[in-house]
């Protein structure tokens, strides 16, 4: 691509060097990925600054340099017209977005791309989305949490919403593979850093906010606002649907040029949800006037559930055909998904729960479910290098709901895990620490819990879900908590 076709799209506060003549043949932002004739947008990172690594991109090749200081530069590429073009930007982050999203020729454009924000709820609405297109016979793609698919191709995912460029390449890679509709999770994290920008959104879907990323936001508000940000600029054309059984839910309609819509469990809106039985075979429920059964547990499910269906309804689906498809979906891995016993003694579940609130729904659900005499043991931890403030609040609700819990390591990164802990344990009244136990190494809680645990009684694993990692002072060890508590029940089964 001409990289004047580029600057056209940047809107550049300065651009020295010639530009005429200059093909691009790619993009990166991190230097040790640029190739000869790429273009490399330097963008001020948490942890790094891409202007550090200027000199690295110019020697491996880049025809041009996108940033905001450049000031360094520009008077040597003025004078060497075969110096690399610099391009000074107001935003890198912001120019890397559109610079992407032109250098791939627009691919939202072709799609119908929805987008899902929420503390919670985000993977599995994604997920159900996905999985009702595709069995409406639709060709899907999705971005999400647990994986890219790209029509039937899966690609593992590595952020909640990956970078701009990661975005529009699989983007336009789903566009070649025709897919007709993409659901994707956009993080507070993208929207704040502008990962979003250029993309065309069909519809956007708010599903919650609770406490959550406030080591990266700082505030509440700035958390709120972040979510906000993102149906305040969807297009005209775009539906925003908001849950307004949250009592934020309607503050995301404030200032959005899309139609707005909302969906309830509780409220007469334009897509409401009534729960007639919750089993541990699954919800009886009532959506729109139809009754229909489905193998999801858990009224938080109840309203994912109405939400896809408002995104059905909204992209013009048949009604029956839609309820029919959402009867037969199952959920996102890693969430309430059961892990098979094979003595048949115990329930046992992994949930991504990593939230105070989603902690709450998922042991409340459980609850619920086994009644009164039924014990719960919960296992449950938090990461690391992020927010501290949740980590006591965690251990209290789990603490108060469980009947016996078990403090562990989840993805300690840079901290000691008996630190994290002690966190956590303040947060657990002196009357509930009888029921509550500390062990550091995650393998070894698992199977505590399956020792402890007696016939009848449900084990929960909370925290990382569908992850098969455990991430301890900067590396990624195999760990997964599906595979370690299958073990662990085997074991179990195979001496009784």
């Amino acid at each position: 691509m001409q990289l004047t076709q580029l600057i056209d799209r940047i809107s550049p506060l300065a651009v020295s060097g010639r530009v005429e003549g200059r093909e691009v043949s790619g993009l990166a932002f991190d230097s040790r990925k640029v190739a000869s004739g790429d273009l490399f947008v330097a963008v001020p990172g948490t942890q790094v600054d891409g202007h550090d690594f200027i000199e690295r991109a110019i020697t491996a090749g880049a025809v041009a340099v996108v940033g905001q200081a450049l000031e360094a530069w520009e008077q040597e590429a003025k004078n060497n017209e075969d110096h690399p073009v610099m391009i000074r930007v107001a935003s890198s982050a912001t120019a890397l977005a559109q610079l992407a999203d032109t250098f791939y020729g627009s691919p939202s454009r072709d799609l119908k791309l929805v987008g899902v924000t929420g503390t919670n709820g985000k993977t599995t609405v994604t997920t159900l989305l996905h999985d009702l297109f595709t069995a409406l016979g639709y060709r899907v793609g999705l971005l999400s949490t647990v994986e890219v698919r790209i029509g039937e191709e899966k690609v593992v995912a590595t952020h909640t919403t990956p970078d701009a460029l990661a975005i529009n390449a699989n983007l336009d890679a789903m566009r070649e593979a025709g897919c007709d509709y993409v659901f994707m999770e956009v993080s507070s994290h993208a929207v704040d850093q502008d990962r979003i920008v250029g993309l065309r959104f069909r519809g956007g879907v708010f599903t919650n906010i609770t406490h959550d990323h406030l080591d990266y936001h700082q505030t509440f508000r700035n958390y709120l606002n972040a979510k906000k940000a993102f149906f305040d600029g969807l297009p005209a054309t775009a539906f925003a649907l908001t849950n307004l059984d949250d009592k934020n839910g309607a503050v995301m309609l404030q200032n959005t040029s899309a139609t707005k819509r909302g969906y309830s469990l509780r409220k007469l809106t334009d897509y409401r949800g009534r729960i007639l039985e919750n089993s541990p075979q699954g919800l009886q429920l009532e959506i729109n006037g139809t009754e229909l059964f489905t193998r999801l547990l858990g009224r938080f499910n109840a309203y994912n559930l109405v939400a896809a269906y408002g995104v059905a309804m909204e992209l013009e689906q048949e009604h029956d055909e839609v309820l029919l498809a959402i009867s037969r979906l199952s959920a996102a891995p890693g969430r309430l998904e059961h892990v098979t016993d094979p003595a048949g003694a115990l329930t046992a579940i992994v949930d991504y729960a990593h939230t105070p609130d989603a902690l709450r729904n998922v042991l409340e659900t459980l609850r619920s479910l086994m009644g009164a005499e039924g014990r719960i043991l919960c296992v449950v931890g938090a990461g690391g290098d992020r927010d501290r403030t949740k980590r006591p609040e965690m251990a209290r609700i789990a603490a108060t709901i469980s009947d016996q819990v078990i403090l562990t390591s989840d993805n300690p990164r840079s901290e000691d895990p008996e630190a994290i802990l002690n966190d956590m344990e303040a947060g657990v009244d002196t009357a509930l620490r009888p029921r509550t136990l500390r062990i550091a190494d995650r393998r070894s809680a698992i199977r505590t819990a399956v020792q402890l645990a007696r016939t009848g009684d449900l084990i929960l694993v909370a925290g990382k879900g569908h992850e098969t990692y455990q991430e301890i002072k900067g590396q990624r060890f195999p760990f997964d908590d599906k595979a370690e508590l299958l073990q662990a029940l085997n074991t179990r089964a195979h001496a009784n």
